[in-house]
């Protein structure tokens, strides 16, 4: 069986030298609890014990009206946060009347051109 050949050296995507393996040794003496500034350990001071996590529904229909009644309907069944899905058009930030949104508005989620939708 050949031997697997590894990396030597490890780095982050950003170009950072990462080690093999790091230790409690490694660590930042006296770190900040969660909930407490920098916040690199959770915004929240009990982070997932005392708060559960949401529970989101991608969703989005070819119009502002129908993508609200549906999130209307999630919310009512329990859903916790939503999440919306946009037509390409909107994505782009160009008008549902744009020559280039022929086509596309409300194929694949909602059209949102105006402050009403």
């Amino acid at each position: 069986m050949a031997k697997e050949s590894k990396p030597a050296k490890f780095q982050t995507s950003s170009g950072l030298d990462l080690k093999e393996v790091y230790k409690p040794s490694d660590c930042t003496p006296n770190q900040e609890l969660p909930g407490e500034f920098p916040f690199t350990r959770g915004i929240h001071r009990s982070m997932y014990r005392g708060r559960v996590w949401t529970m989101r529904q991608y969703a989005g229909f070819g119009s502002a009206a129908e993508t609200n009644k549906r999130f209307h309907y999630l919310l009512k069944q329990g859903t916790t946060g939503l999440s919306v899905a946009f037509d390409l058009p909107t994505q782009m930030g160009r008008d549902s009347d744009h020559p280039m949104a022929r086509g596309e508005v409300g194929r694949v989620g909602v059209a949102i051109s105006t402050l009403e939708d």
